[in-house]
């Protein structure tokens, strides 16, 4: 029987920081090193080797020259092997057999399309977002990633998915009176969806500086439907408050004529009274009055 081999875990590659040359000053040792070569080599002041050194050994260090913006990094390799980023401002050297390559570190947005997902009740809705993101680790986003700004677009993606499926687009009567919603908790919602691009993005060594929803409705087959739903949920809620002021105001009614004695009301008089009241008070359109020269018995 032989014993299962299991692979060593695979170490990730971290920046490493390069110090380079000052450019400015390489750029002068080369110039003077080939002025003073061709000065010997046309006025025959020294053997014509010893010029010929010091104008190829001028020429040798120039193509180590190389310019880097601000917010701007360079990834040093030789023959394959890493040596580290520079992160220097202006013009820097490094040696020459050295192979590099650029890669920006400011700030970029990403802007996604609206994607149709189900929330977290199953309707669908439409969900988009803006994610601004820069690359914090230039060796994982090199090294690790194939292509980093394809991985951060289709990772954003993912994330986007499943936030939708965590929360319900609105609050309804099967959620929790302080449940969080896409509508209503849109800071919440925020701080998630950043949480987790932080997550997907960290073997990408990318880092989310901020993520917001930019798009955030019902899909066009049910738009109709929860706008009804809406509007209902609204006029019940208004219905309710104005009953339940209305009640209030016909209590009070009842009660002050009773303390001031201005009428004696039996339970009849009291129910039409209040009947009344609540017609004009709940009605959309004005009451109309209408005088009444009998009773409430003939």
């Amino acid at each position: 029987m032989t014993d299962s081999i299991h692979p060593a875990a695979r170490a990730v590659r971290r920046e490493l920081r390069y110090r380079s040359l000052n450019g400015y000053a390489v750029t002068l040792v080369a110039v003077l090193l080939i002025g003073l070569g061709a000065y010997l080599l046309v006025r025959v002041l020294a053997p014509p080797p010893l010029a010929i050194v010091l104008v190829i050994a001028g020429a040798v260090l120039l193509p180590g020259l190389y310019m880097l913006q601000p917010n701007e990094g360079i990834i040093l390799t030789l023959f394959g092997q890493y040596l580290g980023t520079d992160r220097s401002e202006g013009l820097r050297w490094t040696n020459p057999l050295q192979s590099g390559k650029k890669i920006s570190l400011r700030a970029r947005n990403l802007n996604t399309t609206p994607l149709k997902v189900n929330d977290k009740r199953g309707n669908p809705v439409e969900i988009g977002a803006a994610v601004v993101w820069r690359v914090r680790d230039t060796a994982q986003a090199v090294f690790e990633i194939d292509d980093y700004t394809n991985f951060v677009g289709i990772q954003a993606e993912a994330a986007i998915r499943h936030l939708a499926t965590l929360y319900a687009y609105d609050s309804g009567e099967d959620l929790e009176p302080d449940e969080t919603t896409l509508r209503a908790g849109l800071d919440i919602v925020a701080n998630a969806l950043k949480a987790e691009l932080n997550q997907r993005f960290a073997s990408a060594g990318v880092e989310v500086l901020d993520a917001k929803l930019t798009h955030l409705a019902y899909a066009p087959e049910i738009a109709q439907v929860m706008l009804r739903r809406q509007q209902a949920t609204a006029i019940v809620s208004a219905r309710h408050q104005i009953v339940a002021g209305a009640v209030g105001m016909v209590e009070a009614a009842l009660n002050g004529l009773s303390e001031r004695n201005l009428v004696v009301l039996d339970d009849e008089r009291k129910a039409a009274m209040v009947s009344n009241l609540l017609v004009v008070l709940c009605s959309d359109n004005d009451a109309q009055p209408v005088i009444n020269t009998g009773t409430l018995y003939t």
